[in-house]
Formats: C-alpha cells, structure tokens, sequence
C-alpha cells in the first residue's frame, strides 16, 4: 500500500471508529457513506469554493484578472494535493488526461458558440481560460479518487475494446452533432445495453454493498448539474440564450453530463484496470 492509501486508510478508520461507537450501524454505514464522497471529490468542491469566493470578492481594478486568479488557484491545489499526498502520481496522471481533453472541448465549444468565457484574461487559449480544464479534471479526479477509497470492483465488466469504442463515439458525438445528426438517444441506449449488468461493489468497514453503474452514472450527472449551475449563476460561463445570472442550466444539460461521465470512467480505466474484475480483499477502515 503506497502512502497516499496508508494516510486516507487511517483517517478513514478513525472516523469509522468514531461513528461506529457513537451511531446506530446503518447510520454509521450512511455518513461514513457521504463523507467518503465528500473526500473523494475534494478536489472539484474546494474549486467550486474558488468559484464562488472569487465571484464575490473579485474587483475590476485588480491587477491580475478573476480567470487567470481561478487558474493559479487550481495550480496550486495541484501541486497542493500531490505535495501532501492527497494524490498519488497515478490519479495526476489521469487528471492530466481528463484536463487535455477537457481544454480541447471547450475550444472547440466556445468557437462553435455553445458558450462563452465574458471575462478578461491573460492565461487564455482561443478564448478559452485554461483553469475551465480543471474543471473537467475534477472529475476524473473524483473518479480516480472514489475508487481507490471505497476499493471499488465493477463486474461483470463488458468487453474492454467496447467501452474505449462507445466513449470514443461519445466525444466525437460532442462535437459531430454540430455538423451531423445527433445521435446522442442511441448512445443513451448503448451505455445501459453494455453496462446494463455492471455492478460497483464499494466497502464501507467491513461491509462491501453494490450499485448499477447506469445508476450511479445517473446521480453523479444530477450533481454535476448542479455544480454547473454554480458556475453559470456566478457568471464564470455564460450559455448561449442565457439572458441573465441565477438562471437555471436546461436539463438537456443533465443528460450530457450522464454520456460524459462515461467517456470520464474508460479514461479512468486506462489507469486503473485492476479495478474491472471482482473484489476480493476487504478495505481496512
């Protein structure tokens, strides 16, 4: 075990030990639960944190723009999280993927007008500041991170080759429906016809429970939704027909999230393909 899972492995058995003593089992099990996702997506929230903090405190006449402000911000929390091992090497190395890949979307996006960056700023890319690519790192980052802490297994898992191949037509679906007819309700169909079988099994103590991933897919996109909205509603990005702040992202929106998600969980696997077979050791929190 390296020392990154040594330091979260601690933790989590002190706080488990702690709820355990003082809470019945189930709901010992359930905040256990929700404070293992929090720690898994510490990085996305503490950015959506430097959102919404340099949404209020930002003034015009500073030197340095709010943008490139979020882009040193999100830097640092890198260098941050791999310094304190909050990180492995391994899971930067994903976060990486997830942050080119992100970047090349949004570029692609802004051009095409989908959205817009309104903002002033130095550390842009075709329009395009290039802390929103961490952004999308976040949620590799919590893809990586969520199942290394919860030592998740998913099984049976579907051919490998097929799901590179359906995340591959995901993304190039994302930029082909500008051109071509969108074919987005087939490749809604695709994800639960391939993984309609799949299970996350995840250990909580001494317990392992499980999911259908088609599932689990559909409540991540909800709160994903939900974290777009605190950037629309802080003006960070603007879609195009948003006519003001505090306006709500269409749900249409949820459901690109949902197909994203997939394209994030193949990239993830390339890294972590121990993870894609049963689970047969139990987690020592």
């Amino acid at each position: 075990m390296n020392q990154t899972n040594h330091k979260t492995r601690a933790l989590e058995r002190h706080l488990g030990d702690g709820m355990r003593a003082r809470l019945p089992h189930w709901a010992a099990e359930l905040v256990m639960f929700i404070l293992k996702q929090g720690w898994a997506c510490l990085f996305g929230g503490l950015m959506l944190i430097g959102i919404i903090a340099s949404k209020a405190i930002w003034q015009d006449g500073w030197a340095l723009a709010r943008y490139d402000g979020l882009f040193l911000y999100a830097l640092t929390l890198q260098i941050a999280f791999l310094a304190l091992k909050l990180e492995s090497w391994r899971e930067a190395r994903v976060i990486l993927l997830f942050h080119i890949i992100g970047t090349a979307m949004e570029i692609f996006k802004v051009q095409a007008g989908s959205w817009a960056y309104p903002e002033t700023g130095l550390i842009k890319l075709m329009g395009v500041p290039l802390f929103s690519g961490f952004m999308y790192a976040s949620v590799g980052s919590y893809i990586a991170r969520v199942i290394r802490i919860f030592d998740m297994r998913f099984t049976p898992y579907p051919p490998f080759w097929m799901t590179v191949l359906l995340a591959c037509a995901i993304y190039v679906n994302f930029f082909a429906h500008h051109f071509l007819p969108d074919i987005r309700l087939a490749l809604f169909a695709a994800t639960l016809i391939l993984y309609f079988r799949t299970h996350i099994q995840f250990t909580i103590g001494a317990n392992t429970y499980w999911m259908p991933l088609p599932l689990a897919a559909i409540l991540s996109s909800f709160f994903l939704w939900l974290a777009e909205n605190i950037g629309t509603n802080t003006g960070t990005w603007v879609y195009a027909g948003q006519s003001a702040e505090f306006h709500w992202v269409s749900f249409a929106k949820l459901g690109s999230w949902y197909l994203l998600l997939y394209v994030s969980f193949a990239t993830v696997t390339l890294v972590y393909r121990e993870a894609l077979g049963p689970n047969t050791k139990k987690a020592s929190d």
